[in-house]
């Protein structure tokens, strides 16, 4: 588990085909790693990477086919900026929010434009994933904890503060930047509860709809 708090900017070095999968090379800049080991996770722009090895000055991380499809991953290359965030210890502030490093969808930057010393950027996400957005809710951009300022469809507007802009990969984004996104965990798992036995049945899905609501009793 991670807080979506950022702890460094750090460089992909090299990225390794290896049968169909990948290995990456990262490198970090001030990240502190004498506590890590191999099998420890790292999110890596919001994705939960396993170090299978310390080369020094970073690590090394297999990347799964599941993972390069559903991510952004698969689009890195030598010299990418990355997001990092060692894992979660009791002993950790959580000054974000829960966040599993469990990618839902890639979303993309829509805008981005300068209020007074912040800077506001319109992301979209993919539609299956609008319905877990919600307004002053928490959302996980590469591995950022944010708070959502604006929900307009499957669209939500960020205000990001000049120490987030400089501390993470949010200060590069472009109009066309591909981001991953986590939803809060909340929301995901309340979908589920609400589905109640139906949830047990592949033929019910997992789609919450007002007539689903109305015939279950939570709508009156």
């Amino acid at each position: 588990m991670f807080t979506g708090i950022i702890e460094d900017i750090g460089e992909i070095v090299s990225v390794e085909k290896r049968s169909g999968d990948v290995r990456l090379r990262v490198r970090s800049n001030k990240l502190l790693l004498a506590d890590i080991a191999p099998g420890d996770s790292i999110a890596t722009n919001g994705v939960c990477l396993t170090a299978v090895e310390l080369p020094g000055d970073g690590y090394i991380a297999d990347v799964s086919v599941e993972t390069l499809n559903l991510t952004t991953v698969g689009e890195w290359k030598s010299g990418s900026k990355v997001n990092l965030e060692k894992a979660l210890t009791p002993q950790s502030r959580l000054g974000g929010h829960i966040v599993s490093g469990h990618v839902d969808g890639i979303g993309e930057v829509v805008s981005r434009q300068v209020d007074a010393r912040s800077e506001r950027f319109v992301i979209r996400a993919p539609e299956a994933l609008a319905k877990y957005i919600a307004h002053k809710g928490s959302i996980t951009v590469d591995g950022t904890s944010l708070t959502v300022n604006v929900v307009d469809g499957a669209e939500f507007e960020l205000n990001i503060v000049p120490h987030t802009l400089q501390e993470t990969v949010i200060g590069n984004y472009q109009p066309s930047t591909r981001v991953n996104l986590e939803v809060d965990l909340i929301a995901r798992y309340l979908e589920r509860l609400l589905m109640g036995d139906k949830a047990a049945h592949s033929s019910a899905g997992t789609s919450i709809s007002e007539s689903f609501l109305a015939e279950n009793g939570y709508l009156k």
